[in-house]
């Protein structure tokens, strides 16, 4: 919970990349030892802010895995933040939806021998998926954000965030490609996660938004 929770931003820096301009911030806190990142684009003080909050994918982010969709996630939130001109894409060091790198990479091991994530997951002893947001909903409370339209295909990440006070007010769907790496992943998130992504409309190698995941929801409270 945020009840004690302290961030501080220790620095920011104009950041170019080939989707847009950002402005990268850092930040510190008190509850771990890790620095969590903002991605800053616009005036973001005030409510209906695009906003990502995305946990940290080496493999997928940084080594362009096609084992998952998170390295596709993180680019294409990138690019919808910098046409909109406003929005904040929050980079949570939570590897692994929370296990670490090691487990993560046990986990692989696991699912090349036929056991899907959350079963990996919970025969290393952890739970489907160990991630929380307080940080993440602590940094853009410290950018002024008041509420969000929350670039997510998960219903439980919405949720925690209702939970921690940040106002959900639309859901936008992040359309990526699938391949034949990923497809069983992303099968598994949408059968045992229960994330909105319309497999039928899934095809592979889809272009990047071009695969009908469906349009914008609105959030009823």
């Amino acid at each position: 919970m945020l009840e004690g929770l302290i961030v501080e931003r220790l620095v920011c820096a104009r950041i170019p990349t080939k989707e847009g301009t950002f402005q990268l911030c850092l930040y510190g806190n008190n509850r771990d030892d890790k620095e969590h990142l903002a991605l800053v684009v616009g005036d973001v003080q005030g409510g209906n802010v695009l906003v990502r909050i995305h946990s940290e994918c080496f493999t997928g982010d940084v080594l362009g895995s096609q084992r998952c969709d998170c390295g596709e996630q993180l680019h294409r939130s990138m690019e919808l933040i910098a046409q909109e001109g406003r929005g904040v894409l929050v980079y949570l060091r939570q590897e692994g939806r929370g296990i670490g790198l090691l487990d993560k990479l046990r986990a692989y091991n696991l699912q090349d021998e036929g056991y899907d994530t959350v079963e990996a997951n919970l025969l290393l002893g952890h739970q489907a998926d160990e991630r929380d947001y307080d940080i993440g909903v602590a940094i853009l409370r410290d950018l002024g954000v008041r509420s969000v339209r929350l670039l997510t295909n998960n219903p439980a990440k919405i949720e925690a965030l209702e939970k921690l006070g940040m106002p959900v007010v639309e859901r936008v769907p992040v359309v990526v490609g699938i391949t034949p790496e990923n497809r069983h992943y992303i099968q598994t998130k949408v059968r045992r996660m229960h994330h909105l992504i319309n497999l039928g409309h899934l095809h592979l190698d889809a272009p990047r938004g071009n695969n009908g995941a469906g349009g914008r929801d609105k959030v009823k409270h």
